[in-house]
């Protein structure tokens, strides 16, 4: 099983009001630059605490020590809006492999009011490193009809067919880190060693979702629930699809089915998770 808790707080902000980065996307054409200073995404480290406490002299000199892409796009971050832009557009140019890089200039670019600039970096981001975390980054502000980042798979590993666990396990795994091209090459490994087990295939159907296509899964789920009625595993997951694109009310529906299908289960107790941190959001 794999924790929910925190994930309900991103269900909840994805399915209600939208994290306040998200509303911004993709919705303006206009060239006027944006107030303050553009998010970073790279790993936590001093130097980004240090950015996302506003102390940017401070960070810049930190990520000024290192040579480390990830530092050469904070140093440029921290100074902005000075040669902000120019130096991404040259680490591009470098690194024009670097989903990471190219996910950084689509951010430099909108909040210098570039909007169809980013655009078009952060769907090169998308394309030149899909198995990477800046791929689903770039989608999401591309797709902003979406709760952000992936829909969690959670599995009861006792639930499991023998022959098809460890495949699925590490394919969750890759999920989980967001290497999304891996797991479905594992998740779709094991659904063909396991091919009526509801776990599995309710697993190889999230698998599809992409910011991108939010929708691939519900042809796959939809059936399930009919071939496993009982299976609350199923019933939990179309819940946070439809709760991830925004369909709070039959996402509710479906979390209330899981925990009817089986009270007991790890599946039941996840969807009360998810329905009580609705409730308290006021979405009742």
């Amino acid at each position: 099983m794999f924790a929910i808790v925190a994930t309900a707080a991103v269900v909840v902000a994805g399915a209600t009001v939208g994290v306040t980065l998200l509303q911004t996307r993709g919705e303006s054409t206009g060239t006027t630059a944006r107030k303050g200073f553009p998010p970073l995404d790279l790993p936590a480290s001093p130097a980004v605490r240090l950015y996302q406490a506003g102390k940017h002299a401070q960070a810049e000199a930190l990520f000024s020590r290192s040579h480390d892409l990830g530092d050469e796009i904070g140093a440029a971050f921290a100074r902005w809006p000075h040669g902000t832009l120019d130096d991404m557009e040259k680490l591009v140019a470098a690194n024009p492999e670097s989903g990471l890089a190219q996910l950084h200039l689509g951010l430099a670019a909108y909040w210098s009011g570039r909007d169809a600039d980013a655009a078009t970096a952060w769907t090169d981001a998308a394309k030149v490193q899909p198995d990477e975390p800046s791929a689903i980054t770039a989608l999401d502000f591309l797709h902003p009809g979406v709760a952000p980042g992936l829909p969690p798979i959670v599995v009861d590993e006792r639930e499991i067919d023998p022959h098809a666990r460890a495949l699925l396990l590490k394919g969750i795994e890759s999920w989980d880190r967001e290497h999304v091209v891996t797991a479905k090459r594992e998740i779709d490994a094991a659904a063909k060693r396991a091919p009526r087990d509801p776990v599995v295939l309710t697993a190889d159907a999230v698998a599809t979702f992409t910011p991108a296509s939010p929708e691939r899964p519900f042809p796959k789920l939809g059936p399930l629930t009919a071939e496993f009625p009982k299976a609350a595993v199923v019933r939990l997951h179309l819940g946070v699809l439809l709760l991830w694109t925004r369909q709070v009310k039959k996402g509710e529906q479906q979390l209330r089915l899981a925990v009817a299908a089986q009270p007991g289960s790890v599946y039941a107790s996840q969807a009360k998770v998810l329905l009580n941190a609705l409730s308290k959001d006021g979405t009742h």
